[in-house]
């Protein structure tokens, strides 16, 4: 299975449906499994400065098949994976609104990724993407 446009898609209107119900706009973005931009939306109201972070968290979620909320907890001081941040010519984000969205056999075919609120709104519009996704998204293949 790929990620396509129509699955990215439904998987960024299941984040724009969440992000009007915490009532803040948000940067959504959905990579494939190489890690590449399939779709990115960036809400009426959305910070600009978000774009690149919800794109980075997508790829960052990719590239580790891990979030970025759980990365950024392991690369805190001490932690196997501290500086990681700076990896990648700093494209690598290590806070919360990065998921990687796996298919039915459990291979990670893309991430999600949000940026534009505070941590727990980006993860909870995140969340409610990759909600989507598994509840039937990957079905518009």
């Amino acid at each position: 299975m790929a990620m396509t446009l129509a699955i990215a898609r439904k998987i960024i209107a299941a984040g724009e449906a969440q992000a009007e119900k915490v009532g803040q706009p948000m940067n959504i973005a959905v990579v494939d499994a190489g890690g590449n931009l399939v779709a990115h939306v960036r809400m009426d109201g959305a910070w600009i400065g978000s774009v690149d972070i919800a794109i980075n968290k997508a790829y960052t979620s990719r590239a580790f098949d891990i979030s970025t909320k759980d990365l950024g907890e392991k690369s805190q001081p001490g932690g196997d994976f501290f500086g990681i941040q700076v990896a990648d010519g700093g494209r690598v984000m290590t806070f919360a609104g990065g998921i990687p969205l796996k298919d039915s056999g459990g291979n990670v075919i893309g991430a999600v990724g949000v940026s534009g609120g505070a941590g727990k709104q980006d993860q909870k519009v995140a969340e409610a993407a990759a909600a989507a996704f598994k509840q039937g998204a990957r079905k518009a293949a």
